[in-house]
């Protein structure tokens, strides 16, 4: 302020007009110099981890934003160790946790001092809703136990019909397709059939509501979810950039545009289906979908004091089960079908052990009744069961989560202070060769017949671990193993050669997308 005075003395300006001036630009250098250069370097709490070099006024921004979600920081653990830091621009400072003592630490043994930035649950939260997979502290431990009905080994195994029912409808109308075709072979693009499956799926288990997405491609639902992925360059910026700053949010843009009209599509639906489902719960309290469930528990838990749950919070567990509870298990399973597009032998292999248990999925006078038939336990697949798990270890549907330390900590022998921001890469842990050894990077469904002792529960962080693991995991699990069982009895498949590689362009929003699906050759599998 005073040089700003003196300046306006000395050369005959206003300090009306040479004040704000200085003070932008005093502003500027600060950020520019002492927050985004001093700081970091000589002064941060921070700056004894081991830090990937760069200039921290723009830190490590560009690699973060271009490249795929989790890449960067595996490269950067492979040579600076388990626990480092990087910057973002202006200097600001985050941490990347990566080796058992850390991640056990942040996720299991002290979870609740890490609970989610506001700012990166502000852009999630328009798709996802303020349901249990955002919510924080007590919120989140009333939610988790009214959620954890709808997701017990009991629940699942009477949600198995409608997982069967679906899947097998996704194949009929498949295969219906490679006979329009009028070739031997065609090419399908399976992420968008898993989509619809599993929405379908989520719906009826979930709510007792028929989307039908299967029947109708085009409806407003699935619209909503495909406009949360744009891959032009803008909207990757601009999504990179509001995981930081939400308030870009209002910024005028096509993905805005995109994100909002998704979010009114997808609230008026999750409107609809919980004032459709309390409807009909007065005629069938005793419905055994996963809402339904929620319900009976809520109800109990507040006969006991405790304050229950809003409609808007309803609805909220509605919109986080429509988005996370579809579209995580069609993404696995569309990247597992890749995977085994390129792997021949070990598709042919997992096929064998399917019509093994399963004879019935390739007699073609089957039909599905769950009324009069034992339906199998997929879980009963070992080497299915490797397939999905090596799957979701190579290519996590979900790369990564971010925490913000509430107080001072120590993580992996290092103070933290409070507001440390700190990721957990799933994309970056489930690669590390201190983990999995010297093939961490290769597709080997085998290994989990004979894991490396390295390899403890935190190698695998596709689900997470601790209070804040996927409530989700075993109904995706299941899900997922279904629906490849229905796929693997109808088609064989190979790489679809004309189409780019799923692998060259996957892009994280709510899950690590490929850009242009994943389309596969398939032609049907001999049935008699």
């Amino acid at each position: 302020m005073g040089v700003a005075l003196y300046y306006a003395r000395q050369y005959g300006h206003s300090a009306y007009d040479t004040v704000p001036v200085w003070a932008v630009t005093g502003t500027l250098l600060y950020l520019a110099f002492y927050r985004s250069l001093i700081v970091p370097i000589y002064f941060s709490e921070l700056r004894h981890i081991p830090s990937v070099p760069g200039f921290p006024l723009w830190g490590q921004f560009i690699p973060i934003v271009t490249e795929e979600c989790g890449i960067p920081q595996r490269k950067w653990h492979r040579r600076y160790g388990g626990l480092i830091r990087y910057c973002f621009p202006l200097g600001t400072e985050r941490l990347s946790v990566a080796d058992n003592q850390g991640i056990k630490h942040v996720t299991s043994k002290n979870p609740y001092n890490y609970p989610k930035p506001v700012r990166a649950k502000l852009w999630m939260t328009r798709i996802l809703g303020d349901g249990v997979l955002l919510a924080e502290g007590h919120d989140h431990a009333y939610q988790r136990k009214t959620v954890n009905p709808g997701f017990s080994i009991r629940a699942i195994n009477s949600f198995m019909p409608i997982f069967w029912q679906k899947g097998l409808r996704m194949v009929e109308l498949q295969h219906r397709e490679l006979i329009r075709s009028n070739e031997s072979e065609c090419s399908l693009e399976v992420l968008e059939w898993f989509n619809r499956a599993t929405l379908d799926i989520i719906g009826k288990s979930g709510f007792g509501y028929e989307i039908n997405s299967l029947e109708d491609e085009a409806l407003p639902i699935r619209e909503a979810y495909r406009l949360c992925f744009n891959f032009d360059f803008e909207s990757r910026l601009l999504h990179g950039i509001q995981a930081f700053y939400p308030t870009t949010q209002h910024i005028p843009s096509q993905m805005n545009d995109d994100i909002n009209k998704a979010r009114a599509i997808i609230i008026n639906k999750a409107t609809e289906i919980l004032i459709e489902r309390r409807r009909c719960m007065e005629f069938n309290p005793n419905a055994k979908d996963v809402l339904t469930l929620i319900t009976q528990e809520d109800n109990a838990l507040r006969e006991k004091g405790e304050p229950g749950l809003s409609f808007d919070t309803m609805r909220d567990q509605i919109m986080t089960f429509l988005g996370a509870g579809h579209d995580t298990t069609a993404t696995g399973a569309a990247w597992t079908i890749h995977l085994l597009s390129i792997h021949p032998g070990v598709q042919a292999k997992v096929r064998e052990e399917v019509r093994e248990y399963m004879p019935f999925l390739f007699d073609k006078s089957f039909k599905f009744d769950p009324d009069t038939m034992t339906l199998p336990d997929p879980d009963q697949l070992p080497y299915l069961d490797n397939v999905c798990r090596e799957s979701l270890r190579f290519i996590p549907p979900i790369p990564m989560t971010v925490r913000e330390s509430v107080e001072a900590d120590f993580v992996s022998g290092y103070r933290i202070p409070a507001n440390t921001v700190l990721y957990i890469l799933s994309n970056a842990i489930n690669r590390m060769e201190w983990f999995w050894g010297d093939d961490a990077d290769e597709f080997e469904p085998d290994r989990w017949d004979d894991l490396p002792k390295t390899a403890v529960p935190n190698a695998f962080m596709t689900f997470l671990q601790g209070p804040r693991g996927c409530i989700g995991r075993k109904f995706a699990e299941v899900e997922m193993k279904i629906l490849l069982c229905c796929f693997l009895s109808r088609f064989e498949f190979l790489r679809d050669r004309d189409t780019p590689d799923p692998e060259d362009w996957k892009m994280w929003r709510l899950v690590l997308r490929p850009r242009d699906g994943v389309t596969v050759k398939c032609r049907p599998v001999l049935r008699v």
